[in-house]
């Protein structure tokens, strides 16, 4: 407390209520190729729904990857994703890509950085990501002189027509707004529609996909909130579908400031229909390393869970290593392909396969951040009206995000009580007692079919090979809990005085928290040591702060043995179950 100069009351409030906090153990994070959306730049998604509207719907090239995402999302509400990059990808544009004017803007940055000052050449619009739905965008303007009764046939190039009544889609034709007008401008006011001009997105050729009423062509305009009128940013920011690339042709004071304006009315109604969008699902090694890097900093990015996805073992092993290994607050989920031909793992050969593929050089990975199952199952596309092979870590690691939710993240994901995976046709491998014995000892948890049962997940291993309570998943998960926890707490000891006080503080604030995760069977015992034993004067004077947790963690049950003794008659069984 300040000393006051005066006589007086002072009032200060002291907060001795800090307590150690919840964190999320739940959320995923996925990167892969997908047919729309940003690149490069993560994207929370909460449901399957949603995946397909952000990121398109699957097709053949990325099916594989989008289900991984789709399966992790059946069990939990909380994905941070990301669309890798790849080199052939190409957005769509009004110029066709016939005449040399193909463009690439992954993400809001790039077209920030490249394209906002309108130097693109493309025409009008571009699609705003890449891919080939970009191809099915139309984007049309009219103003005062050109939008009254206006109709016009659109030729989509896909041998169908597309006939759109602008006028009918509005209340009124646009004029001089009212900004402009205290300004002394006029014939500023723009109406703008993006529609589905072949019907990849809603299914309905011509289909209205967002419209813009009454913009302005002045680049100060407001609305009577304050917010910007200005036809440019308000597409820029609230479109789904496209970016702004250059004004129309000979239009005089477009852009420009309202006062005193002007501004020239189109000689007709602007039809900018999109095409020259490219898929490229073919990403390699480093295209999936480049959309795992975004989740390296555990500062910027809260996950959890990491589906693998169909990757290869080297990539596996690069996401373990630079990602799990460097945050040391999630784990990784990992699905065994066929390291000689890339493709699923099936018939009777599969337990060789599986293994070599978890000993291989270009996998082998020794780690408790990192967990792997024994293969693919074979799934419904509604999309597509097909089935597809997918791989099995967005469940296994969707398992462990519900599991969050039914208990805690200490308990384990596997068994006939939590283990269940949904959406299995059937397996690629379904293992018998013998072969999963074979998987368990080699690190890899068995999912197989029971009859009656379902598909369950025979195991809770992590991969890391020396023996060790970190050797399940449960006992990782655990201590990722407590550590981000109490981490999370501890950061407000930061300069603090390193005293008697404040190590009780640190104490009664982790001690009532180790005692509720007691209390929900997640530690056996535990004991806080945060005073002058550890905290010497050499350890002051360095001005550190030192706290030791030991912690006895619970184990699973992976091993039942039951014995049942025949005894004679008139025996009695005190004198045999000893």
């Amino acid at each position: 407390m300040a000393f006051t100069l005066s006589p007086g009351v002072s009032i200060v409030e002291k907060d001795l209520t800090n307590v150690v906090p919840a964190v999320s153990t739940s959320a995923g994070a996925f990167a892969g190729p997908f047919a729309w959306g940003p690149v490069l730049d993560p994207v929370l998604i909460t449901s399957e729904n949603e995946l397909a509207t952000r990121f398109g719907k699957p097709v053949d090239g990325n099916a594989a990857s989008w289900f991984t995402a789709a399966n992790f999302l059946a069990y939990s509400n909380r994905l941070q994703t990301v669309r890798v990059a790849t080199a052939g990808a190409r957005n769509a544009v009004e110029t066709p890509a016939s005449a040399g004017n193909t463009i690439v803007i992954n993400n809001e940055q790039d077209y920030l950085s490249t394209y906002a000052d309108g130097t693109g050449n493309v025409g009008l619009f571009a699609a705003k990501y890449p891919g080939k739905l970009g191809n099915s965008i139309g984007v049309f303007m009219a103003d005062s002189a050109t939008f009254t009764g206006w109709t016009t046939t659109i030729n989509t190039g896909e041998s169908n027509e597309v006939t759109l009544n602008l006028a009918a889609l509005f209340d009124s034709a646009p004029s001089t707004s009212g900004f402009a007008a205290n300004v002394g401008g006029a014939n500023d006011e723009l109406h703008i529609v993006v529609i589905d001009t072949l019907g990849l997105w809603t299914g309905v050729t011509g289909a209205v996909l967002e419209k813009f009423s009454y913009v302005s062509k002045a680049l100060n305009a407001r609305k009577s909130d304050g917010g910007t009128n200005f036809y440019k940013d308000v597409i820029n920011t609230q479109s789904k579908y496209v970016w702004w690339m250059d004004y129309p042709v000979a239009m005089t004071n477009w852009g420009t400031d309202a006062t005193g304006k002007d501004f020239t009315v189109l000689g007709a109604a602007s039809a900018s229909v999109l095409s020259g969008g490219v898929d490229d699902f073919d990403a390699d090694g480093g295209d999936y390393q480049d959309g795992y890097a975004i989740f390296q900093n555990a500062e910027e990015l809260d996950v959890s869970l990491i589906p693998a996805g169909a990757v290869s073992g080297a990539v596996a092993k690069w996401i373990v290593d630079n990602v799990a290994e460097t945050r040391k607050d999630c784990v990784v989920f990992v699905s065994p392909r066929d390291i000689t031909t890339n493709e699923v793992i099936t018939g009777s050969d599969s337990v060789e396969k599986i293994v070599k593929f978890r000993t291989d050089t270009t996998f082998n990975v020794n780690s408790s951040y990192a967990v792997m199952d024994s293969g693919y199952k074979y799934q419904y596309d509604r999309y597509n009206d097909k089935y597809r092979w997918v791989p099995l870590n967005g469940d296994i690691a969707g398992l462990c995000a519900r599991t969050d939710y039914t208990n805690d993240s200490w308990w384990s994901p596997g068994g006939l009580n939590r283990g269940q995976v949904k959406n299995v046709v059937k397996l690629a491998f379904n293992p018998n007692q013998a072969q999963r014995d074979e998987l368990y000892k080699a690190g890899v948890n068995p999912v197989g079919s029971l009859r009656g049962q379902g598909v369950v997940l025979f195991g809770d291993k992590t991969l890391l090979a020396k023996p060790s309570a970190f050797d399940r998943i449960n006992v990782r998960r655990l201590f990722i809990a407590l550590e981000k926890a109490i981490a999370t707490a501890a950061q407000y000891q930061l300069f603090e005085f390193n005293d008697a006080f404040t190590r009780a503080q640190f104490r009664s604030m982790v001690e009532p928290f180790l005692r509720d995760v007691q209390g929900r069977r997640g530690i056996i015992d535990f004991r806080v040591v945060c005073d002058e034993t550890n905290n010497t004067g050499e350890v002051i004077d360095q001005n550190r702060f030192v706290a030791s947790i030991f912690v006895k963690p619970p184990r699973s049950v992976n091993f039942i043995e039951l014995s049942f003794v025949a005894g004679r008659t008139g025996i009695s069984f005190d004198e045999i179950s000893g």
